[in-house]
């Protein structure tokens, strides 16, 4: 038979529509069509300036905008010449709100995995705590999910007013839950049972298809690119990169990219924690601190081609510039989205699986279809 699974689908997380080949209940072959939510990103890039171009970063996976800003804005910084000359108050900010961004995004990925499977509570709590973290992100843009809060030189605005004080008070309030969450889902026989074993992604095939993210290191290997390419201040933070062991299974199999993404939650608060600390004491904020003092009046780069490149929530985000050296308006912009790649290997870990089984290996892989659809 052939199934259509989707694009109505609850658990295809999005407009996504799979097409199941299948002999009895079992899958023979799994075919993705895409294209139901385009956003046009690259296109409306050739018709802005590059600080226009800002705001659309955000929809592209709208779960964690920041880092979208982050990496664009790199980019064009780079371009400019004007990437060293960043405050180092302004890149710790920066870091602090991507890794909140990040939890909130891995907290998505984890609760919705859980009611992929049956298990609903794990949901409601996940999207319980995520709700202090869109509140703190609010608090600092003024918007909710699409922020625009990371400009080319500088930051929209500073961080508002006991920011770092309640900053503080989540950490201390949302690593007791983690240790609830683990409990009721991690550790959970029922979700190891369906999970565990199941769509197992050899390491060779992940780098063949060009994953990246927890998906890479679900498969066993410390890829992480806040340590390989030690951009930001990211060198100058401890922090782990967690892989998969196969611990309750086999490496590179669906519990082991879930549990990628609970163990990177506790190390963003490691992180969060030593951005809070910086800014709290060398680099406290004064009255004469302005986060857009070192804004460009002209975004107007020398004609080159660049690649730029940042480790979001889902894997490698990048952006290809051409820019002609002429004007404001970039020549093309390139977006690679790491939903795109991890997507193309559902196929590759889906044949011979129960049709249950593909809810299951979909949810791990975490997609956000404003990525692929770009």
């Amino acid at each position: 038979m052939v199934l259509n699974m989707g694009p109505q689908h609850p658990s295809t997380h999005g407009v996504l529509r799979l097409e199941l080949i299948t002999d009895g209940e079992i899958v023979v072959d799994v075919i993705p069509h895409i294209g139901y939510l385009h956003r046009c990103f690259e296109k409306h890039c050739e018709s802005l300036s590059y600080p226009q171009i800002i705001p659309y970063t955000d929809r592209m996976d709208y779960m964690a905008s920041m880092n979208n800003n982050h990496a664009f804005v790199m980019g064009v910084e780079h371009m400019l010449g004007i990437d060293n000359d960043i405050p180092k108050r302004v890149e710790y900010i920066r870091v602090l709100v991507c890794e909140l961004n990040r939890i909130a995004s891995h907290l998505i990925a984890i609760g919705t995995y859980g009611i992929d499977i049956g298990a609903f509570t794990p949901f409601l709590w996940c999207f319980r705590d995520r709700e202090y973290i869109m509140n703190m992100l609010e608090w600092a843009s003024g918007a909710r999910m699409l922020y625009n809060y990371i400009w080319v030189g500088g930051l929209f605005y500073d961080l508002p007013v006991g920011f770092e004080e309640r900053c503080t008070e989540f950490v201390e309030y949302f690593r007791p839950k983690m240790v609830e969450l683990n409990e009721l889902l991690t550790n959970n026989r029922i979700f190891i049972d369906r999970t565990a074993n199941v769509g197992v992604l050899p390491l060779d095939v992940a780098i063949n298809y060009g994953c990246s993210g927890p998906v890479l290191r679900g498969s066993g290997i410390k890829y992480d690119l806040r340590r390989v390419d030690n951009y930001s201040v990211y060198p100058e933070i401890d922090f782990e990169i967690p892989c998969g062991t196969g611990q309750m299974g086999k490496v590179g199999d669906c519990w082991d990219r879930y549990k990628v993404r609970v163990d990177e939650v506790e190390q963003s608060l490691r992180i969060i924690e030593q951005c809070l600390e910086r800014l709290k004491k060398e680099l406290k904020r004064g009255p004469d601190f302005d986060p857009r003092a070192k804004l460009p009046r002209k975004c107007t780069p020398k004609a080159q081609d660049f690649y730029v490149r940042a480790e979001n929530p889902k894997g490698e985000l990048g952006f290809y510039f051409i820019a002609d050296g002429r004007t404001e308006i970039p020549f093309r912009v390139k977006s690679r989205g790491p939903s795109f790649n991890n997507l193309s290997v559902l196929p590759e870990i889906s044949r011979g699986v129960m049709i249950a089984d593909i809810v299951a290996i979909l949810g791990s892989i975490d997609i956000v279809l404003g990525e692929v659809d770009r």
